[in-house]
């Protein structure tokens, strides 16, 4: 049996970045609890990795995730619980949110990249991204009330990409965005009409330029944002300035930007 989630790892100038591929084109990468369990685990292990810039995630043959797999619920859908019954479904759903706090959370910079289908718990994946490309063959939709079901996990994900008012138009109709409406809607960064290849690898130099401690430190901060008082909020904003002025990685990039250089992390150094 081929692996469900393909990882491989390439050097940058400093460090490396990682590219996670759904791997079951038979089901368009559907995500089996064997592809959330690979997944978080890739997370766990992403999350202490010093030489780990970034993360490109993918999807093989074509699509980047039809969204989750109804497969192991099959004997369970309309069947109601025996009195004082545990329901095990709600663990196994919400198993996919913590994947999904776990990708928002990872420290490194994520891009999601692909084309076709990106539905329903794909669609929740995008929206944990820190940069979307979609190729113009990708079709984007929450079909899950069309279907009778709930859009359980993903919805705040959902709403903290799109905000409220686009989050709800996709969450209650369903409907089905190509690549062009996506990126109006805030879901997509860039449309790629041409090499994919080539559009990632322009990402990973982009994103390759920023120090690593500083990337994560701010991306705890966005993270943050959505759990903490705005009050407390700043205070730890200003403990993380003073920290990065003090650690390693500010010296350095202050000092190649006044000798007009690149920093000792950036891709062009």
């Amino acid at each position: 049996m081929a692996e469900l989630l393909l990882i491989d790892r390439a050097p940058l100038a400093s460090g490396c970045v990682e590219t996670w591929t759904l791997n079951d084109p038979a089901s368009r990468n559907a995500l089996s609890e064997a592809v959330v369990d690979g997944l978080i685990a890739a997370c766990e292990r992403a999350a202490t990795d010093a030489d780990l810039r970034g993360v490109v995630l993918r999807g093989a043959g074509g699509h980047f995730c039809a969204g989750g797999s109804l497969g192991g619920f099959a004997k369970t859908i309309g069947q109601p619980l025996a009195a004082g019954e545990a329901d095990p479904l709600v663990p196994l759903n919400r198993r996919f949110g913590a994947l999904l706090q776990a990708l928002c959370a990872l420290p490194q910079w994520l891009v999601v990249a692909g084309g076709g289908a990106a539905l329903g718990g794909g669609f929740g994946l995008v929206c944990c991204a820190d940069q979307v490309l979609a190729h113009t063959s990708a079709q984007f939709a929450t079909p899950e009330v069309t279907l009778g079901i709930v859009p359980a996990q993903i919805a705040p994900f959902v709403v903290r990409r799109l905000g409220p008012s686009a989050a709800r138009r996709c969450l209650l109709t369903g409907e089905r965005w190509d690549a062009a409406k996506a990126q109006i809607a805030g879901l997509v960064d860039e449309v790629v009409s041409g090499d994919m290849e080539a559009a990632v690898q322009a990402a990973i130099g982009r994103h390759a330029v920023a120090a690593p401690q500083a990337v994560a430190a701010t991306k705890r901060l966005l993270l943050a944002q959505h759990e903490t008082p705005l009050p407390a909020l700043l205070d730890d904003a200003a403990l993380a300035f003073a920290q990065a002025l003090r650690g390693p990685e500010a010296p350095q990039g202050l000092a190649a930007f006044a000798a007009r250089k690149a920093p000792p992390w950036s891709a062009n150094s």
